[in-house]
């Protein structure tokens, strides 16, 4: 298939867009660069940089794609509460622009990256597809806010779409990995600290109802999380839009991802308590049943310090020079 990938020269972006290309789809990438990196587009795709919405457009208008996979997005929570308008805007009118091409286009396919941030806070845990959808955040809201967009379009025009809700991916593919700007993500920032970047790694809250005290958080290999990508686009149903929620089904706590980086770098990683966040629960897990019988998904690099030990070898190979994939 000919295939569209917004956002793919960040890092789930362009890691999704290097297992398309193994596959033997003929990827083009747009990505207006805020964020992500050139060199992280993958050998073999066709680049062009410019505002999603509008470069998507030109781009679908050509006509002769079989499906777009978006990623593009704002996707720091903290800075969605500072600026929402920048996150309604970013997220969800280039999101409508986008689809508006495909409509016009007649585009048949669409998988979004999506987030499991639509749920907010659960009420039970391991979070299915049924659980009320609550954000707590603008970021959330957004993402939420495409969801129901891509469903009516779906009713409407004849869209074919699957989102993908998911909580924290981590690691490294074929060179590619995570280092951010502005890291907000437990296990780079623990890996920061135990390549002399940081002082110390704050743990919030050492008081939950959880096996050691600390929050219990959701992690998926970034070589997984795209390979699910890649079957939804490749099963996608006529007319429907469907939601899977991608997850480890278990989960591990701060304190076992700290004690993890220590085993894998062979450094000790210092840890300075703090209080609870505001709006922190105490256990984030998604479910995966449905993706897995649905999509025939499988978690193949499910070993907390094999998914460690990959994202400290892309750190280590970034050196002190800017990473190939930022976001």
């Amino acid at each position: 298939m000919k295939l569209l990938v917004t956002g793919g020269a960040g890092y789930v972006g362009s890691v999704c867009a290097r297992v398309l290309l193994d596959r033997g789809h003929e990827v083009v990438i747009v990505d207006d660069l805020s964020t992500g990196s050139e060199q992280a587009v993958p050998a073999g795709a066709a680049f062009v940089a410019g505002d999603v919405g509008e470069a998507a457009g030109r781009l679908l208008d050509g006509g002769g794609f079989d499906g777009v996979l978006h990623f593009a997005a704002r996707s720091l929570v903290g800075e969605s509460v500072q600026t929402p308008e920048a996150y309604w805007y970013g997220n969800v009118v280039t999101s409508l622009d986008l689809l508006e091409a495909m409509r016009v286009s007649q585009t048949p396919r669409l998988v979004f990256s999506s987030t499991a941030a639509t749920y907010g806070e659960p009420d039970a845990t391991p979070i299915t597809e049924d659980a009320p959808t609550r954000p707590t955040n603008p970021y959330g809201a957004t993402k939420l806010a495409v969801d129901h967009a891509i469903g009516s379009y779906a009713v409407a025009h004849g869209l074919t779409a699957t989102s993908l809700r998911y909580f924290n991916v981590a690691g490294a593919f074929a060179g590619l990995g995570e280092n951010h700007p502005t890291e907000t993500h437990l296990i780079p920032l623990v890996l920061q600290v135990a390549a002399g970047r940081r002082e110390a790694i704050s743990v919030f809250g050492t008081d939950w109802p959880t096996r050691d005290g600390t929050a219990i958080r959701d992690y998926i290999h970034i070589r997984d999380l795209a390979e699910a990508h890649v079957l939804a686009i490749e099963s996608a149903r006529t007319r429907s839009h469907r939601i899977f929620n991608l997850g480890s089904g278990a989960g591990f706590t701060v304190r076992e991802v700290i004690a993890a980086c220590e085993r894998v770098t062979g450094r000790r990683i210092p840890a300075v308590d703090a209080p609870r966040r505001a709006g922190d629960p105490a256990v984030l897990v998604a479910s995966s049943e449905n993706a897995i019988a649905e999509l025939g998904w499988r978690r193949e690099h499910t070993d907390l310090d094999e998914i460690v030990a990959d994202a400290w070898a892309y750190l280590l190979s970034c050196g002190d020079g800017v990473p190939a994939a930022t976001v």
